[in-house]
């Protein structure tokens, strides 16, 4: 009686797609690490959404690089502004202000502009332009 030797079977494990994942994942990585700009200065920015409101009661202070205010499209001085603003609050209440800022003005502009809204106790907004457009 022949007996047959029983065969072996080994257990191996195909590791032939581990390098291609391995690679993957390390440009994956790679590609994140250059999005990431370490010199960028560390800030706690405020978070918004883009996402565009109306308001049904609004008032619109411009303001252009030549320091040209209007309130709602009509040209008046700037000490006249905190006149003209309380009298538009007048009739309408509970507006809210849109600023319309040109974008070369300084800072300091802005907060003369703030500071008479704050005198009057008004919600103001700042219009921004969207980046898409």
């Amino acid at each position: 009686m022949k007996l047959r030797k029983k065969s072996r079977y080994s257990v191996e494990v195909s590791t032939s797609s581990m390098n291609d994942i391995m690679f993957f994942l390390m440009l994956f990585f790679l590609i994140m690490s250059t999005l990431l700009n370490p010199s960028i200065v560390n800030l706690t920015l405020p978070n918004a959404k883009n996402v565009e409101k109306k308001y049904k009661k609004e008032i619109t202070i411009s303001v252009t690089k030549d320091l040209k205010y209007y309130v709602n499209n009509t040209e008046i001085g700037f000490g006249n502004l905190e006149s003209v603003l309380a009298a538009e609050l007048k009739k309408t209440q509970d507006a809210t202000v849109v600023l319309r800022v040109d974008n070369v003005l300084t800072v300091q502009d802005l907060v003369n502009i703030l500071q008479i809204g704050n005198k009057l106790k008004v919600k103001m907004i700042l219009a921004t332009k969207g980046t898409d457009g």
